[in-house]
């Protein structure tokens, strides 16, 4: 998980991020979080919600077997 936000205004609550780089970003109170792609290329996130907020993200990672 990064952080890689750009510039964070607190008076307008808002936040610059990088969109040339594939990245999912989540926001939960005023929190901006930043989670890379997997390292191998595929894989997959789930997000879990509790009272209308992000509380968890589930990472797998598939790995190819030749």
């Amino acid at each position: 998980m990064s952080n890689s936000v750009i510039a964070v205004d607190l008076t307008k609550l808002t936040a610059e991020i990088d969109v040339t780089q594939n990245q999912l970003v989540v926001v939960s109170d005023g929190k901006v979080t930043i989670l890379n792609g997997p390292t191998s290329g595929h894989g997959e996130y789930a997000c879990i919600w509790k009272d209308g907020k992000v509380l968890d993200v589930i990472k797998s990672e598939r790995v190819r077997v030749k």
